[in-house]
């Protein structure tokens, strides 16, 4: 069937309901009524009657609310849909008034109803409420998706995802399951002795991460202002001030960088500090959060995630960077003494330099995503980064071109990244004032140095261990979902150029 056909038989249904839609305000009057109290959940009235045997009529009237998603003979049967489950409506001339029956005609799938009824079981041992009235709440315009087939094009699942929950049982599943785990991750951290705060989504100067902003107006303040690429400089800031020793949000971030099935500009994170302890002690967190989840999922720590079962039981592997691509490639960059011969042993291993003067660490940590990375596919920590990327984590003792810094890989996602951070004051504005500088060779012209930031580690920060973990993609693995917009309600779609809709 062509678009064209599907759109003049949406455009033919929509002028049926509009005709139902002014016959059924001359007969009822208001039918988008602004209040309707139910006494009960669809839910909830098929646990009281679990135990209610096949064709037993009870005398107990219930009071119903929902959407329809099946009618039939002529409207005697309905399958009534709220939030909680389903409950079969029967309307039969026996039971039902006249002014209900005359409503059934002008009555279509999508349309939400109140029935009150008194509640049995059917010979077939359906949960029925046998219909007395029926009140229209919400006439619709237009139809819903196929009943079987719910919405096959992944662009409109995407664009009108409310459509795509309306009809995919799995898309309902996945979002209420997304609920659960942000709400379990809250209630894991508060157990572990963390405060939650909230820190500026609005910022002067963006910080705490790698990535292009993007970039507003206040007219107000009359400057030009960042949506925040991470809130590390801000939760920090909490640290110094004594407030807590241990810190966290669950925010929204945004990055103005690609999209792909598992990056979205918009994105949430949790990130925490931890004061007086180290990356060790972010490390066993990670393993007691990622295993927690999976059990209130699953009551499990084994997930499948495609045709990979993984497994979230602690301890998860610990592995150096260096031995990594060392067991991948047979090259030991920590024998490499210059940026000159780490550009030559990548060149050696078939890869292209990204830049013509990368450093040491960065030929290293390329080595690593091109040749390790996808192989990671159990939970491992990949720590002791070059000191090159990671200007915010403290050198490894003896080593002082590595970094205390490790990232969890499952799957072969990244999947958070930890330090033990830097407080020394002075190490920190040497590190910060080369990366402004790099940036700006790089033309970001915008990244400059966060004075107040440095300020405020000059009052002391203790030590302390930081993650940030992206919680898009962890609910991906936890509720095997392919693509991170199958776990974003409204993810980020370009504009289609006939309407004005994302």
């Amino acid at each position: 069937m062509s678009a064209n056909t599907d759109e003049t038989l949406s455009s033919d249904a929509s002028e049926v309901r509009t005709q139902k839609l002014a016959k059924l305000r001359e007969t009822v009057g208001d039918v988008y009524p602004a209040h309707f109290h139910r006494s009960i959940t669809n839910g909830e009235l098929a646990a009281k009657y679990a135990d209610l045997e096949a064709e037993t009529e009870t005398d107990d009237e219930v009071t119903v609310a929902g959407r329809i998603y099946s009618m039939r003979n002529s409207g005697m049967f309905i399958d009534l849909h709220d939030a909680s489950g389903k409950i079969q409506v029967f309307t039969h001339k026996d039971i039902a008034p006249q002014e209900v029956r005359d409503l059934l005609p002008m009555i279509d799938l999508g349309d939400i109803i109140g029935v009150t009824g008194k509640v049995r079981r059917t010979k077939r041992g359906e949960l029925t409420v046998n219909t007395t009235g029926i009140t229209m709440l919400t006439k619709t315009l237009k139809p819903m998706p196929e009943k079987y087939h719910g919405l096959a094009d992944i662009e409109t699942r995407y664009r009108k995802r409310y459509l795509d929950v309306m009809s995919n049982e799995e898309s309902r599943t996945r979002f209420r399951q997304r609920s659960q785990i942000v709400s379990a991750v809250r209630r894991f951290m508060e157990d572990d002795g963390f405060t939650e705060v909230e820190t500026p989504m609005l910022q002067p100067i963006y910080g705490g991460a790698t990535a292009d902003p993007f970039r507003t107006h206040h007219n107000t303040l009359k400057m030009d202002m960042f949506l925040r690429i991470a809130p590390e400089l801000y939760l920090k800031r909490v640290l110094v001030s004594g407030l807590t020793d241990k810190v966290f949000e669950v925010n929204r971030n945004f990055r103005n960088e690609g999209v792909s099935t598992r990056h979205n500009p918009e994105f949430t994170m949790l990130e925490c500090y931890w004061a007086y302890a180290d990356y060790e002690d972010i490390m066993d967190l990670v393993e007691r959060m990622f295993a927690h989840l999976a059990t209130t999922l699953h009551d499990t720590t084994d997930v499948a995630f495609g045709e990979q079962q993984i497994s979230f039981a602690a301890p998860f592997r610990r592995l150096p960077m260096p031995d990594a691509v060392q067991e991948a490639t047979g090259v030991d960059f920590l024998a490499i003494t210059s940026d000159e011969d780490a550009r030559a042993a990548i060149a050696e291993m078939g890869l292209e330099p990204e830049e013509d003067d990368m450093s040491w660490g960065e030929c290293l940590a390329f080595a690593f995503e091109e040749k390790v990375e996808a192989t990671l596919i159990q939970p491992t920590h990949v720590i002791n980064f070059p000191k090159d990327i990671s200007p915010f984590a403290k050198e490894v003792p003896g080593e002082p071109r590595l970094v205390e810094r490790f990232e969890t890989y499952i799957n072969g996602w990244e999947m958070g990244n930890a330090f033990s951070e830097l407080n020394d004051p002075v190490e920190q504005r040497r590190r910060m004032v080369e990366q402004v500088e790099q940036a700006q060779e790089r033309g970001e012209a915008a990244r400059v140095l966060d004075e107040d930031f440095l300020e405020a580690m000059d009052h002391g920060m203790p030590p302390a261990g930081g993650l940030g973990i992206g919680l898009d993609r962890l609910i991906m693995l936890l509720t095997n979902a392919p693509s991170i917009r199958d776990v974003i309600l409204f993810p980020a779609r370009k504009t289609r150029p006939d309407t004005q809709s994302a």
